[in-house]
C-alpha cells in the first residue's frame, strides 16, 4: 500500500530515480538516532550523468534549478533507501549545495531554490528547511550542482 508521500509523487508525476551508489569510501547515508544524515547527491539520473558544466558559463539559471531538483530527487530516493518509507521523515532539516559556478555567477542562492522548492512541494511544510548555497570552482565529475542534506525521521 502506497503512503502519503508516494500518493503526492504520483499526483505530481515524478518517479525518484535509483538511489546512486557511492563511487568512493563512503556512506551513501548515515542514519543516526531519528537523523538521516544523505551524502552529496550530485546529478545523475539512474546511472547517467546530467548537467556537466558551469552556472554562468554552461549553464543559467533556469537549468540550474533543474540540476538542483535532480539533486533532490536524488537525495530523497536515499532517504527511501535508508528508512523503507517517506513517511516517515518529519522533517527535511537542513540542504547543503554546491554550486558549480564560474567567477562572476552569484545567483547560486536562485539555482538551489530548484532542490528547496521540490522539498516543499513533495513534503508540504515538513519540506521547508535550513540551507546554505555555495559557489565553488569545481565538483565531482564536473557535475553543475551537488547537494546534501540532513532528514530527521520516525522510528
Amino acid at each position: 500500500m502506497s503512503g502519503k508521500i508516494d500518493a503526492r509523487l504520483s499526483e505530481l508525476g515524478i518517479t525518484l530515480p535509483q538511489a546512486n551508489a557511492p563511487v568512493a569510501n563512503y556512506l551513501p547515508y548515515v542514519r543516526s538516532g531519528n537523523l538521516v544524515n544523505i551524502s552529496g547527491q550530485i546529478t545523475m539520473e539512474n546511472g547517467e550523468l546530467k548537467f556537466i558544466g558551469k552556472l554562468g558559463k554552461e549553464y543559467g539559471v533556469e537549468e540550474g534549478q533543474k540540476a538542483a531538483r535532480l539533486c533532490a530527487l536524488n537525495l530523497i530516493a536515499q532517504v527511501r533507501a535508508a528508512v523503507g518509507d517517506l513517511d516517515k521523515v518529519t522533517r527535511v532539516v537542513k540542504l547543503n549545495a554546491f554550486v558549480n559556478s564560474a567567477p562572476e555567477f552569484t545567483d547560486q542562492p536562485k539555482v538551489v531554490n530548484g532542490a528547496s522548492d521540490t522539498m516543499v512541494e513533495i513534503f508540504g511544510d515538513v519540506g521547508k528547511h535550513a540551507r546554505s548555497a555555495v559557489g565553488v570552482a569545481s565538483l565531482p565529475l564536473g557535475v553543475a550542482v551537488e547537494i546534501d542534506g540532513v532528514f530527521e525521521v520516525a522510528d
